[in-house]
């Protein structure tokens, strides 16, 4: 079995590597026929060829080790099955250590890794410091492989049983969800912006129509009045002496100018 332990540091301890041996369940000599590379982050590239290796063991002091570069070298050096595991040692006390194992994590699975499961070693009791471990392991399938999908022959059959208790949609109503809505009723004289006022009106439309013909506006800016200027509404000290309102009581925009029942009567 071919075994690949490397490190960022100067020195591999070995008894790291004898215990990654334990975590994986490695069977016969391995450490025997181990490959050591020190100063890993320093290579562009591991000097490996590809899918050579079934276990890849890596161990550093930083936080953020292994980087991205690195894991993927890792990656392309595995045979599919073949684990990793991730050492990290003599971590202060006073780090977080979920945030690291949960970053660690993430980025094996962005790697290409399966399965990967952190474990943490209770810290050392004179000098604090602690180590986590991540393992996980490679698939099983290469990059770019395919395989065929056979197509289900038919649809499903669906089995129905006759003597279930169906229940009757109609019963789930009630006498007022089988009402017809009522339409409020609109009076004639509130139908639309542009009716004209009957001959025999009563309500008043005919008196305000003619109040409106003798300003010289529509029913529409009298209802929903606008300005260019914004000063048509404050009054005739603020209008200008081509302004329709001119004359008119102050209003708010777009608020409906009421007009009085003498405004048009004669002052004398």
């Amino acid at each position: 079995m071919a075994m690949l332990a490397l490190t960022d540091d100067v020195i591999l301890p070995l008894s790291i590597v004898s215990s990654s041996k334990n975590e994986l369940n490695l069977e016969g000599p391995v450490l025997d026929n181990a490959l050591v590379i020190t100063l890993a982050s320093t290579l562009s590239a591991l000097p490996l060829e590809t899918s050579s290796m079934d276990t890849v063991i890596g161990v550093s002091k930083a936080r953020d080790f292994p980087a991205v570069p690195l894991l993927a070298e890792m990656f392309r050096i595995l045979k599919p099955d073949g684990r990793i595991l991730i050492h990290l040692t003599e971590l202060s006390g006073d780090l977080p250590f979920d945030n690291i194992l949960s970053s660690l994590q993430r980025k094996i699975l962005v790697a290409g890794f399966l399965e990967p499961e952190a474990g943490q070693k209770q810290p050392d009791a004179f000098s604090g410091v602690q180590s986590i471990q991540v393992k996980a392991k490679k698939p099983s399938w290469k990059i770019g492989s395919s395989f065929s999908i056979k197509a289900s022959k038919g649809l499903p059959k669906v089995q129905i049983n006759d003597d279930m208790d169906l229940i009757d949609e109609d019963t789930l109503l009630t006498e007022e969800d089988l009402k017809k809505p009522q339409l409020p009723p609109v009076g004639d004289c509130e139908v639309g912006s542009t009716r004209k006022a009957c001959k025999n009106c009563s309500c008043g439309r005919a008196e305000e129509e003619q109040k409106v013909e003798k300003l010289g506006l529509t029913m529409e800016q009298l209802d929903n009045p606008q300005s260019a200027c914004g000063s048509c509404g404050l009054g005739d000290a603020f209008r200008c002496s081509t302004c329709p309102y001119k004359g008119l009581p102050a209003f708010k925009l777009g608020d409906k100018v009421s007009l009085s029942s003498n405004f048009l009567d004669a002052d004398i």
